[in-house]
């Protein structure tokens, strides 16, 4: 989630990562994120937030089909893979 080469979390999103200098402030604060939602509504979110929110500006991290505007290069692919989601899910669980 702090890699900023991968997710870019913190573009958008804030959070209790100190050592991450000009996080984000367009999406909300992933401090306590853990306590206010459950695992499965986190992994929902990342997935692809606008089954949750339609006008989410948040990028599907799972969804491969039906996007326009794609490179070549990543078309039929997904930003994330199935462990690299978890591995998130698992570290906003934990900021309660």
């Amino acid at each position: 989630m702090a890699n900023r080469q991968v997710g870019l979390c913190l573009l958008c999103h804030s959070g209790p990562i100190p050592e991450e200098r000009f996080q984000g402030d367009l999406a909300p604060d992933l401090t306590s994120v853990g306590a206010r939602l459950s695992e499965g509504q986190l992994r929902l979110r990342i997935v692809d937030s606008t089954r949750v929110n339609p006008q989410s500006i948040m990028p599907a991290y799972y969804k491969s089909e039906g996007l326009t505007r794609i490179a070549p290069a990543y078309r039929g692919k997904t930003v994330l893979t199935p462990e690299q989601i978890e591995d998130v899910v698992a570290y906003l669980i934990t900021l309660k």
